[in-house]
This record gives C-alpha cells, sequence and structure tokens, in this order.
C-alpha cells in the first residue's frame, strides 16, 4: 500500500470523487456554486426586462404669461445616451440649449421654452431617441396663476395632457349647477325649509324666515369653507335631523305662542348656522377650484338659494290653491279632520327621528 491511501476511503455510488482523480462518478451531485450560476443565467433575461423603479420626474413652472422653464429629472440607471428630450405642443419654441447636470443618482435636464398659447388642455411629451425604457413620468406644472397640477403617466407612456385652465365663467356655472343639485338632493334641508314654510304661515313671514336661514347658513358655509372654523361631520349631520325633528314637534304642539312660532327668524338663523356646516362639508367634499375659490363659494351658495326658491314656489301656489279650495267647501266637511299642517308633522317628523338614530349610530362605526 502507498503512502496515505489507508487515510483515503473509497467514494461511493453517489459521491464525487477527490479532485485528484480528476474526473466523476456518472451520477455524482453538482457543486452548490454551479447551481448559483446556472440559477443566474436563467433569470439573467428577466433581469434585464424588469422595470426601473424610480420615474421620471417633469417639473414644468410658468414664469411669465406663456413662459416656461422646465427640469427633469432621469435616474441614473439610464444611460446618456439614451436620456429622453422633453417636448411641448408645436405652439412652443425652445429657447437656448438644454443643460444637463450630472448628479450621483440621476441627470437634471434644463431648458426654457417661450409659448404663443396657454398649455391648459394640450399634452406634454417625453421624447426617448432609441425606445422608452419602461419607466413611470411623473409631470407636475405650475402655472402663472397659482394653479398646480400634477400627473402619472405609467411605465410605456411618455406623455400627458394638462387640465384645462380654471375660468371665472367656467367656475361660476359650475358651483352654481353643483348648489341646485344638492339642495335637490339633500332631502333633509328641504323638509327644514317645509317646516319653516308652515310656521311662518304667510307670505311676508315666509320672506323673512328664509332670510334669516340664508344669512345664517351662508355664513358658516364662507368661514368653514376658508378653513376659519370647522364642526366634525358626523354631528353636524344629526345635529340637522335634531333640528327638523324639533321643528316637527313644534309644529304638532301648535303652540303659537311659543317662542318658535312668535320668531321663526331666529330659529331659522340659529338652525341654518348648523345646515350651513352641512353644505360646507358637502362642498370640500366636491372639491374647490385652486384660483376661483371666491366664485365657487358665491355661485355654489347661489345655486343652494335658487334651489330653495325653485322648491317653496311651487309648494306657496300649492298652499295657497288649497287654500281657496278650502274656501270655497262647507267647514262640516274638516270638522275632525287634522290640519294638513298636522299631517305633515307626523310624516316628517318620524322620518327626521329615524336619520337621528341612524347618524348617532354612525358614531360608533369604524
Amino acid at each position: 500500500m502507498r503512502p496515505g491511501q489507508g487515510n483515503r476511503k473509497r467514494a461511493g455510488p453517489d459521491q464525487t470523487m477527490h479532485p485528484e482523480s480528476g474526473n466523476r462518478r456518472p451520477g455524482s451531485h453538482w457543486s452548490l456554486p454551479w447551481l448559483l450560476l446556472i440559477g443566474c443565467v436563467l433569470l439573467l433575461p428577466s433581469g434585464i426586462q424588469a422595470h426601473e423603479a424610480r420615474p421620471v420626474f417633469v417639473q414644468l413652472t410658468e414664469i411669465q404669461p406663456n413662459r416656461f422653464t422646465a427640469h427633469w429629472k432621469v435616474p441614473f440607471t439610464i444611460p446618456e445616451y439614451a436620456l429622453p428630450e422633453l417636448a411641448l405642443p408645436e405652439i412652443c419654441t425652445s429657447i437656448g440649449e438644454r443643460i444637463r447636470v450630472t448628479y450621483p443618482d440621476a441627470w437634471i435636464l434644463n431648458r426654457d421654452f417661450a409659448c404663443s398659447e396657454p398649455l391648459s388642455g394640450r399634452e406634454i411629451r417625453l421624447v426617448y431617441p432609441l425606445v422608452n425604457p419602461s419607466v413611470s413620468s411623473i409631470f407636475r406644472i405650475r402655472l402663472y396663476n397659482g394653479e398646480v397640477h400634477s400627473g402619472v403617466a405609467e411605465p410605456g407612456r411618455d406623455r400627458w395632457r394638462l387640465p384645462m385652465a380654471e375660468s371665472l365663467s367656467g367656475v361660476a356655472g359650475q358651483y352654481l349647477n353643483l348648489g341646485v343639485r344638492h339642495i335637490f338632493a339633500g332631502v333633509d334641508h328641504l323638509l327644514f325649509i317645509a317646516c319653516l314654510m308652515i310656521i311662518a304661515g304667510t307670505g311676508r313671514r315666509i320672506l323673512i324666515t328664509i332670510t334669516g336661514f340664508t344669512i345664517a347658513h351662508s355664513l358658516t358655509l364662507a368661514l368653514s369653507t376658508l378653513g376659519l372654523m370647522r364642526l366634525p361631520v358626523p354631528p353636524t349631520e344629526a345635529a340637522i335631523a335634531l333640528s327638523i325633528v324639533y321643528l316637527a314637534h313644534e309644529i304638532a304642539r301648535g303652540d303659537r305662542v311659543s317662542w318658535t312660532w312668535r320668531y321663526p327668524f331666529w330659529i331659522s338663523g340659529a338652525f341654518g348656522l348648523l345646515h350651513g356646516f352641512g353644505f360646507a362639508a358637502v362642498l370640500q367634499s366636491i372639491g374647490l377650484p385652486q384660483t376661483e375659490l371666491p366664485a365657487a363659494l358665491l355661485f355654489f351658495n347661489l345655486g343652494v338659494e335658487l334651489g330653495q326658491i325653485l322648491f317653496l314656489l311651487p309648494m306657496a301656489l300649492l298652499f295657497i290653491a288649497l287654500r281657496r279650495c278650502a274656501r270655497m267647501l262647507p267647514s262640516s266637511l274638516f270638522t275632525g279632520i287634522p290640519s294638513p299642517a298636522i299631517v305633515s308633522a307626523y310624516l316628517i317628523g318620524p322620518v327626521a327621528a329615524f336619520w337621528l338614530m341612524e347618524r348617532i349610530a354612525g358614531f360608533f362605526t369604524v
């Protein structure tokens, strides 16, 4: 036996021979490094096709009317020869040369543009010299009037369309329509107005009472919308339902010497403050323009008033017609029959009480 042979074990059928032998037995296991190398080779194509996580960021600022300065930040994983160019609509021309600044993790490119018309409603895009590398693009524009708009183009897309510019006439028409639509969709507000009209009774008192309601809700609507005063929405909505329950109760009692019947102006004003916070919550959920905020507030309020008039006018005409018809009929026909006001109170009251319980229960829901 040669020296050293006694310390060497014979390899089994599934064991790898010692490297000195220079070969392996058939069926022997591959080593872990080989497996890792093969796995990397198999996964390499999918790694090449993976999307770059960092997006291209485009910032466009209007420094003068129709004069823009542009900055776009490109991740460093996009090579220099593949850097995109920012393209504005044909109404714009570039000013000067493109300036490029190199940072450790990104390219920063800068260029100025002059346009003959506003960019509102038009497209801006990134033009890649080769192919789109399937990265997301974030676009942000700050207009000279203070408007700020932003948008995201998904991987594979390289363009974004700017929204239309806000205008006084456009905001006025939009929010006037929203105010009218809201008052007709808000059944609780309509029932509150109906109860006020029943309590007020005559045309002059109805006008005074509704005026008190208008002044009050306009005040809190403005204060809440401008961020000067806020109330939580759920308690406000519950308090609005409670105000309807209260008026229905007063109508059912019929005590015409009570404070509510004698001074409906003050009652409508006090509860109108609560309803104004409700209007403000709706307006804030709809969204407010960035530059025409006073116009949006004014015309939304005017829309609410117009909706109230459109609701009150048919009711007043119906009320007058019913009274005239009742005068033409013998009074004995109405003996033992509750008045329309009492019937209305017993219809409105339970509905408002249900809203009140439902909204209070909402305090405890997640």
